[in-house]
């Protein structure tokens, strides 16, 4: 399994950093977590095209997690080459109205020669094959959920979350936690920041946390991580 960290940042427009979002290559298949802002450019510039990908996994439907899903959901039917093999969008609770108040907005979305396959996992477990997906819920919008994704190893995404024993559960002696750290110290309800996510790394105990998205709050932090967290940077691909 390896991860390639395509953006760490947020909705704050920045050049270093595009809207986070993490592609992940497996024997199944290959997963994009979020798909926001400029996330479909970034495949292009690390060498995929939106037909390779197999599954989209969408943590939450606030934009800069999501936006970029038209771009992509367009290119599958007028692209370079048209879409033929199977998409699915992974989700919580209520994906299947989100997308349709999508394609609703814009009705090109709709797939031409390819199915689309809705799968809503708000909390529970998903298997295919030797690859298992298990999600649970977070604190921060209702449909907001966190994933572990398991091929031998395991990485776990928190998406934008505050803290809780779920996620805590959700991460025990994962591999690698991708874990938002919006703010080394302010407070923002829904969100993490040092203090809180070290709550959580001293209690599940994976053997590496990455910081992503992470807003400009970053960018004048002077202080030391200590291991085993580590700074997230656009571009950045970790072999499991």
């Amino acid at each position: 399994m390896k991860l390639k960290i395509l953006g760490t940042g947020t909705a704050t427009p920045s050049l270093q950093r595009t809207s986070s979002s993490y592609l992940v290559s497996t024997t199944w298949g290959k997963i994009l977590v979020d798909i926001g802002p400029s996330v479909v450019r970034r495949l292009l510039e690390c060498g995929h095209t939106t037909n390779d990908v197999d599954l989209i996994a969408l943590t939450h439907f606030h934009p800069d997690h999501t936006v970029d899903l038209a771009t992509f959901l367009f290119a599958s039917n007028y692209g370079d080459v048209t879409r033929k093999k199977p998409l699915t969008l992974l989700g919580g609770r209520g994906l299947e109205g989100f997308y349709k108040k999508f394609v609703r907005l814009y009705r090109w979305l709709s797939p031409v020669e390819y199915d689309l396959i809705l799968k809503s996992v708000p909390a529970g477990e998903w298997n295919l094959g030797d690859l298992t997906i298990r999600t649970c819920k977070t604190n921060h919008n209702p449909e907001s959920i966190a994933l572990r994704i398991k091929e031998r190893r395991s990485v776990v995404f928190t998406g934008d979350t505050g803290f809780s024993k779920e996620l805590v559960a959700l991460a025990t002696h994962a591999d690698l936690l991708i874990s938002e750290c919006s703010f080394p110290e302010r407070k923002v309800r829904g969100h993490l920041n040092l203090v809180t996510l070290q709550r959580i790394v001293n209690e599940a105990k994976p053997r590496q946390a990455i910081l992503s998205h992470l807003y400009p709050d970053w960018e004048t932090f002077q202080g030391a991580l200590p291991p085993p967290l580590l700074l997230g940077t656009d571009g950045l691909e970790i072999e499991l």
